[in-house]
């Protein structure tokens, strides 16, 4: 079996991170924190004006035509610069709607191909305390929806979003535009920088289908974490690499610090949990694109995500010393940033938790189930 990129991958994957790092160096990052901008509109027009902003969205719609294996590269290249841009969210939403909304009344798919509208998601009701707070009641028209959205990205900025309902005790996905005058936003930014708002809906009327089929929360989820865990590897990955770099500089008792033996097991330990978070990415990747079932797969690469962001962050602060809380020095939006995607992954313990219940209710786990499920198909 050949494990290797082909050319094409190779090629989209540098160019996205010649894009990012070009655009996202530390001068950049430092006016870009007392900026207040929503998001960097200069480096999102370059993803649409190079096209890595419909990657996954299918070719008859306008889009790419790709699969996740060349998003992944994109988003792990994204993740090591922190380039705030709504690459994953944007495409993968238009993308569900090729997939399961037929009809697309509003065109949705094509403008978000196009560049012409910006499309969001928000599917943190799966792992909240809370649950899903947006309720949806049917009635003659179709369905009335009442309730919240906690921290929809870029929700002043967007159009239409996905977003999660409870519709007869069923998670769906509701198309919702978020221009009806029964949606109100409250504002809010993140702690690394993510622009956020908090949708409150009262009595919305739309029709039947503005709720995708069940099954369509199943399909975005699995890819979601997929999407969030890349963004994850590529933000550990520049984190250890800036890491090492300062080790390796740094003096202490006339060495390096990097020689010290607690450093270098810290260190180590983050090179095994940043390898795990890969091979684990990798696979839920390959099963995504080949079109194998991946419940278990996303589970356990969404802990790792989790697990690998908090250990790598907070090694990388404590090695850092005093310089690592000087916002003036870059390695804090590292540790800002896995949070936060840690938080949109649901957290270790609730990742955990759901893969247990999981394992605990399957016992067909492993390649020979794969090929009984390619003979059935």
């Amino acid at each position: 079996m050949d494990f290797e990129f082909s050319e094409d991958q190779r090629a989209i994957a540098q160019m996205a991170d010649g894009l990012f790092v070009d655009h996202c160096h530390d001068d950049y990052m430092r006016q870009w924190d007392t900026s207040g901008e929503p998001m960097m509109a200069p480096l999102w027009a370059l993803c649409i004006e190079t096209g890595l902003h419909g990657l996954a969205i299918p070719e008859e719609h306008g889009g790419s035509g790709l699969g996740m294996t060349e998003l992944m590269l994109v988003l792990q290249a994204q993740g090591k610069a922190l380039a705030q841009v709504p690459l994953w969210r944007h495409q993968l939403a238009a993308a569900t709607l090729a997939r399961f909304d037929a009809s697309d009344s509003s065109g949705w798919v094509g403008k978000a191909a196009a560049g012409e509208a910006l499309l969001s998601l928000s599917l943190d009701g799966l792992n909240s305390a809370l649950g899903i707070e947006l309720l949806a009641h049917p009635n003659v028209e179709g369905w009335t929806i009442s309730g919240r959205v906690a921290a929809l990205s870029l929700g002043d900025q967007s159009r239409a979003a996905l977003v999660l309902v409870q519709a007869e005790d069923v998670p769906r996905l509701l198309l919702l535009d978020l221009s009806a005058p029964a949606v109100k936003r409250i504002s809010a930014v993140l702690t690394h920088g993510e622009a956020v708002t908090d949708l409150h809906i009262d009595g919305l009327t739309v029709d039947a289908a503005a709720l995708l089929p069940t099954e369509a929360v199943a399909w975005l989820e699995l890819r979601s974490v997929a999407a969030l865990a890349a963004l994850q590897l590529g933000v550990s990955e520049e984190q250890i690499r800036r890491t090492v770099l300062y080790v390796s500089e740094r003096q202490q008792f006339e060495r390096s610090i990097g020689s010290f033996q607690a450093v270098q097991m810290s260190m180590a330990d983050n090179h095994i949990a940043v390898e795990a978070l890969r091979t684990a990415l990798w696979q839920l990747v390959y099963r995504i694109d080949a079109g194998l079932l991946a419940p278990c797969e996303a589970l356990a690469t969404a802990w790792l995500a989790c697990e690998a962001g908090h250990r790598i962050g907070h090694v990388a602060q404590h090695v850092h010393g005093g310089i690592g809380v000087d916002l003036t020095y870059p390695i804090h939006r590292f540790l800002y940033w896995s949070r936060g995607l840690g938080l949109a992954l649901g957290g270790a313990a609730a990742n955990l938790e759901r893969l247990g219940d999981w394992l605990n209710d399957n016992d067909k786990l492993g390649w020979k189930y794969d090929l009984e499920e390619h003979q059935a198909l």
